[in-house]
């Protein structure tokens, strides 16, 4: 069951990203640090520009997965977010988020970050996943920001679909890896 609303999160914050999301991922690590949250980095340690984000992206999902706490987040960090939202929510109990910033959207920019905080306040959502190609870095700094501090409102109607979400797991069809 998911932990019900409270305070801004103060748990284990797991980031990664792939090649397009590298840079990114280590503003945001260093400024999290300085934020005085506690911050894993799960890679990758240097710029390979033919890697894949699910090498990147399943270890944080797993592990988030496994935590019915609720005491673990994690940013993913990709091109478009899209990709990397995907496979992360292939894991039971993952919600994943997408969020992308100014660059090519026509979202009324105050929109886009209440979308965010309703990831948090209505789904619970425990992965935020950023299109670097479509924010930057302050922007980033900001929903990143946001999204941890909203805490999940905990009200029966959200915790009701959550547990909706969370019975529909990916063995629920008799599927093994790779269908």
């Amino acid at each position: 069951m998911p932990a019900r609303g409270g305070s801004a999160f103060g748990g284990k914050i797991l980031i990664t990203s792939d090649h397009a999301g590298f840079e990114l991922k280590n503003t945001l690590f260093h400024f999290l640090k300085e934020k005085k949250f506690e911050v894993i980095d799960c890679g990758p340690d240097k710029l390979e520009t033919e890697d894949d984000y699910p090498d990147f992206v399943a270890p944080v999902a797993e592990e988030i997965s496994a935590d019915e706490s609720g005491k673990t987040l994690g940013i993913i960090i990709g091109g478009s977010g899209q990709g990397e939202a995907m496979c992360a929510n292939r894991f039971p109990r993952v919600r994943a988020a997408v969020f992308y910033g100014d660059k090519r959207l026509n979202l009324e920019s105050e929109k886009r970050f209440s979308l965010l905080s309703l990831s948090r306040e209505h789904n619970n959502a425990n992965i935020l996943s950023i299109g670097a190609r479509f924010v930057s870095e302050e922007e980033a700094k900001k929903a990143v920001l946001l999204w941890l501090e909203t805490p999940f409102s905990g009200e029966t109607r959200h915790l009701r679909r959550i547990e909706k979400i969370d019975k529909l797991a990916p063995n629920r069809f008799g599927l093994e890896n790779g269908q």
